[in-house]
């Protein structure tokens, strides 16, 4: 019998009753791990040698999970998906890893990624491409490409992961999943490997909203050793599910949701369109009330470069360390200097090298006023615009992306400026540090598709509500990829 497609509380009742053990869990979830290694190249490394846990009254006691690798992890290999860091091994746990380890949860693997978060196509990593489970020839998007293809496959209910500019929900959309940002600070970022400070945030992939309202709730807290965290004691996400919404009131944006704005739009965003505005039907048949709103286009469009210059500057900065002195593999040449030219030429891929030059650019004297504080600036106006809709409503609803997931040989065809923010617009929620989790939105070509749901900071319950009630509403929950036949 199979149980890894099952949601975390009908594994825990299992394991209460004495029906599976921990340990049967857990190798079926590491024989998943290598079939679904071959079929999607998930992960960088998979734990052959992990062993069941005690099951306690905690609902994640005993239940198999991944950890996206730029978690550090002890005496684990932990590489960020680059080739810098290929060989290393941390000596201590991310406080999140410490946490689910005080939960019983059982590590299993460390998924694969893009290269230290950044590229959102599951390509740029150093051990290949992650491939989509439900079509192999397309991307699970990234960074957290590995996680959403092991959870999407069933491998297990759970895997973390991480989330700069829509890095955790973009994925889940393109697999079918659940994916869940959390409200900026709710979880410490301490071990987690920095990408951009000012936008990074830990969450998690699982297959229905429950399952990721008992992982957040066993992650989050505040921790001194992230002055950014807060104290989250008093926000209880799964007690929080009840279903009931009536009265809430929730609104869209037509300048990204009205297929009026999209002339030449193909087949796929029509019905991904269509799609999104079911929804809200199916929103309004719940009783809550559902409105247009209209934003500047001009600041929409703006969002992808503000993104660009801001976590290309903060990548820059933080990974300066990253020279082959400290850890990593040690560079060739005559003195430190030509030896870190030689590490950090060898070690980063093309795409990281053009995040720093523009990082570099845009933080050089001369031209910090025109780029980096001129993008900060507009952060906060995209920022303050968004804040102004949460004083009226409970949560703005978008589609993710501009259809299902894009063929690999897709993915370096030039960006369509009249769809952009379309595709780009979950980054606002990294602006914000708002709460932010996309669900299942049903099927274009076979393939799923997903909807947003984003509201106001520390407004997580109310958030991961309207999303369990929407779930309730619709046919998607727990889905497993089943590949789809080529003709």
């Amino acid at each position: 019998m199979s149980y890894m497609d099952k949601s975390i509380e009908e594994l825990h009742e299992l394991l209460i009753s004495g029906k599976v053990t921990s340990d049967e869990l857990v190798k079926e979830s590491l024989e998943k791990s290598h079939e679904v290694q071959e079929k999607c190249n998930a992960f960088v490394t998979i734990l052959d040698d992990s062993k069941g846990g005690e099951v306690t009254d905690n609902l994640l006691s005993g239940i198999p999970y991944g950890l996206k690798d730029n978690y550090s992890t002890k005496d684990i290999l932990s590489t960020g998906g680059s080739n810098t860091l290929k060989d290393y091994v941390p000596f201590f746990d991310a406080t999140a890893v410490i946490k689910l380890n005080e939960a019983g949860a059982v590590k299993v693997n460390k998924t694969a990624m893009d290269e230290f978060g950044m590229g959102g196509t599951g390509t740029t990593g150093h051990t290949g491409i992650q491939k989509n489970p439900w079509d192999t020839t397309r991307s699970c998007a990234g960074s957290s490409s590995g996680s959403a293809a092991a959870v999407a496959a069933g491998v297990y209910p759970f895997a973390t992961a991480s989330d700069t500019g829509d890095s955790i929900r973009k994925p889940a959309a393109y697999c079918g999943i659940v994916g869940y940002k959390p409200t900026y600070g709710m979880i410490s970022r301490y071990g987690l490997f920095p990408f951009a400070s000012s936008l990074d945030t830990l969450g998690v992939l699982t297959r229905n909203v429950r399952d990721a309202a008992i992982v957040i709730d066993a992650m989050k807290g505040k921790d001194i050793n992230d002055m950014t965290s807060w104290d989250s004691k008093d926000i209880h996400l799964l007690d929080s599910l009840d279903g009931k919404v009536k009265g809430k009131k929730i609104c869209y944006v037509k300048e990204i949701c009205d297929i009026e704005n999209y002339p030449n739009a193909t087949k796929e965003l029509k019905e991904h369109l269509e799609n999104f505005h079911k929804t809200l039907d199916i929103a309004k048949k719940l009783g809550m009330k559902v409105e247009e709103v209209s934003v500047d286009r001009t600041l929409l469009n703006a969002s992808y470069s503000v993104y660009r210059v801001i976590h290309s500057a903060e990548a820059t900065s933080n990974m300066s360390n990253l020279t082959g002195i400290i850890f990593g593999p040690r560079g060739e040449g005559d003195n430190y200097i030509s030896m870190m030219k030689d590490h950090r030429t060898k070690g980063f891929s093309p795409l990281i090298k053009r995040r720093f030059v523009i990082g570099s650019y845009v933080l050089q004297k001369e031209n910090q006023e025109r780029y980096f504080k001129n993008a900060q600036r507009v952060r906060r106006l995209i920022v303050d615009t968004w804040k102004e809709l949460y004083n009226k409503y409970d949560a703005v609803l978008c589609p993710v992306g501009i259809g299902p997931a894009k063929k690999f040989e897709d993915l370096d065809k030039p960006l369509d400026i009249n769809t952009m923010t379309l595709d780009e617009h979950l980054q606002v929620g990294n602006f914000g540090g708002f709460p932010s989790i996309t669900i299942p939105d049903g099927f274009v070509s076979n393939l799923p598709v997903g909807i947003n749901i984003t509201g106001n900071c520390y407004d997580d319950e109310n958030v991961l509500n309207i999303a369990y009630a929407l779930e309730g509403a619709m046919e998607y929950k727990n889905q497993i990829a089943r590949e789809v036949k080529h003709d």
